[in-house]
């Protein structure tokens, strides 16, 4: 008996893919392409958000106005992405971190990240992520109100 490769699933693989394609447009700037990985209604969500800092965002025109400022804020590369296997093959879990700077203030921005990401039909419908806002506090100046300015939130 031979032991055959298990065929690859290609909803697992879709998913994975649209959460890697998430990193590679954040981190170059294209905050429209960007927003395409979203469902039309897709959800993003900051579970450590400071007081005034959005803790929820939905539908593209939201998420476009929120992440347009990112890369005005951060130049910044991923790093040691560890996606998790899970049961849900739509279901993506990562753990992952960044370096980079502030480039209004040149800080450093050294962030980790766990990512909870649903994904339907290739496309990302709720996003979850867990960061720590203190780290983009300090490298922005130094309060929330920094933080809430750069992303043209509140």
């Amino acid at each position: 008996m031979t032991d055959t490769p298990e065929t690859p699933d290609p909803t697992r693989a879709a998913a994975r893919q649209v959460f890697l394609d998430h990193l590679d447009l954040l981190t170059s700037g294209r905050a429209e392409e960007w927003t395409e990985l979203f469902t039309e209604d897709g959800v993003l969500e900051f579970p450590y958000a400071p007081p005034g800092y959005p803790t929820r965002l939905q539908g593209r025109g939201e998420l476009f106005a929120h992440i347009a400022n990112f890369p005005k804020a951060f130049r910044l590369e991923m790093k040691d992405v560890r996606i998790h296997e899970t049961v849900d093959p739509t279901l993506v879990i990562a753990e992952l971190r960044s370096e980079g700077i502030a480039l209004e203030t040149g800080r450093p921005y050294n962030q980790s990240y766990i990512s909870v990401v649903e994904t339907v039909d290739g496309k990302i419908s709720r996003y979850v992520d867990y960061w720590n806002p203190l780290v983009a506090m300090d490298s922005l100046g130094g309060s929330a109100d920094d933080m809430i300015t750069a992303f043209g939130a509140g």
